[in-house]
């Protein structure tokens, strides 16, 4: 099966003439995607063109959901509108929104969160992440969906879950899983940002629900308390075995390491204490990220 996208999950591109959204719509395109529209306010009418594919181009997320039926969208919208742009994809009652874009203000996104707070159709996925890929059958693992930025071709379809924080050890994870001839069932980067959309316990719910995953690789970083959250549930309800990784060990206290939310303040959000609530739960934790597909198959 897969959570969140499926090989036949109708994406639109809000953003798709920009340099950075145009690049990664083609390589959606490559990977075997079904990318059927992109938004631009006021180049309607116009099309994006990627070596077979012509796609159509629409001035509004509503508009481009009515001629094409899209269920999903891409953000690669400059952060100063990158807000409005994921109102008008759950204002046009799209089930997935990713938005991909870093930078967006923190009270952009509080204004977001509250606005989708009643809105029980739309899942945001991010801001400030790689997107989700769930593998296909054909070689490499074409013929999948491909949301966002993860490179297609590391993938390869199989029964793992990964979520995480980070964009580039969710890449580690899945090669290490690929390199040994194990296949994942859908990848989701959560992104870093303090103010998200979905959590760690929303995918890992989401995998423990899913039929066809097997195990769960869980990679979560310093700052705020999403990862002992996500423990707590792991440790009363998860049924699958749950690897982990916690990056940001050797991070002074106060001091922002990467990510917008990757900040230890008065004491919480620790490595330590992230650790320790992974253990307490059963999760098998990796000590460095070379390890992660390592401590996750020798619980399987």
């Amino acid at each position: 099966m897969a959570i969140l996208i499926k090989p036949d999950t109708k994406i639109l591109i809000q953003g798709i003439t920009g340099s950075f959204g145009g690049r990664h719509a083609g390589l959606s395109l490559d990977y075997g995607s079904s990318v059927v529209a992109g938004v631009t306010p006021g180049k309607g009418g116009q099309f994006f063109e990627h070596n077979k594919h012509r796609v159509p181009i629409f001035d509004t997320v509503a508009e481009a959901v009515r001629q094409t039926g899209a269920t999903a969208s891409a953000v690669f919208v400059p952060p100063p509108f990158a807000a409005d742009a994921i109102l008008e994809g759950a204002n046009a009652a799209l089930d997935l929104v990713v938005a991909i874009t870093e930078g967006i203000p923190v009270r952009d996104m509080i204004r977001v969160k509250r606005a989708l707070a009643g809105n029980t159709r739309t899942r945001l996925i991010g801001p400030n992440c790689p997107g989700l890929v769930t593998p296909g059958e054909g070689k490499d693992s074409h013929g999948g969906c491909r949301i966002g930025i993860a490179p297609g071709y590391i993938h390869k379809k199989g029964s793992i879950g990964v979520v995480s924080r980070s964009g580039t050890l969710t890449y580690e994870a899945v090669w290490q899983l690929t390199s040994r001839g194990v296949g994942q069932s859908t990848c989701v980067g959560i992104g870093g940002d303090p103010v998200n959309g979905t959590s760690h316990l929303d995918v890992i719910k989401l995998f423990n629900d899913d039929p066809e995953t097997k195990g769960i690789i869980m990679i979560g970083e310093i700052g705020g308390s999403a990862e002992e959250e996500a423990a707590d549930w792991i440790r009363q309800h998860c049924k699958k075995p749950v690897a982990g990784f916690i990056a940001g060990a050797t991070a002074p206290p106060g001091r922002r390491m990467g990510h917008a939310g990757a900040i230890v303040s008065g004491g919480l959000g620790t490595a330590e204490a992230k650790i320790a609530a992974f253990k307490a739960a059963g999760i098998g934790v990796a000590v460095t990220p070379s390890e992660m597909a390592e401590t996750l198959l020798k619980m399987m």
